[in-house]
């Protein structure tokens, strides 16, 4: 069963490759993070979770399931990171 740090680890390597290409941003769908981690288990509220923790202040929520979790949450990182 995935764990937190790995789902955070998925999305900390996709902002790492977009801040290395120069993107000013990149946006980051729990549904594409789930299918890397953990594509037979339903563990998006996990997923979310760490794309959660790893938000600051300039991040924002594109999207959000009604429920708040789901494969559809979609988060816009800025770049570079602080």
């Amino acid at each position: 069963m995935p764990t937190t740090e790995e789902f955070r680890e998925e999305v900390e390597a996709q902002i790492s490759r977009a801040s290395k290409q120069g993107r000013p941003h990149v946006e980051i769908n729990a549904g594409e993070i789930h299918r890397i981690v953990s594509p037979d288990e339903n563990r998006h509220s996990v997923a979310c979770n760490a794309m959660r923790e790893l938000m600051e202040p300039s991040d924002e929520i594109i999207h959000a399931p009604p429920a708040g979790d789901g494969p559809s949450f979609t988060v816009r990182y800025r770049l570079p990171r602080v």
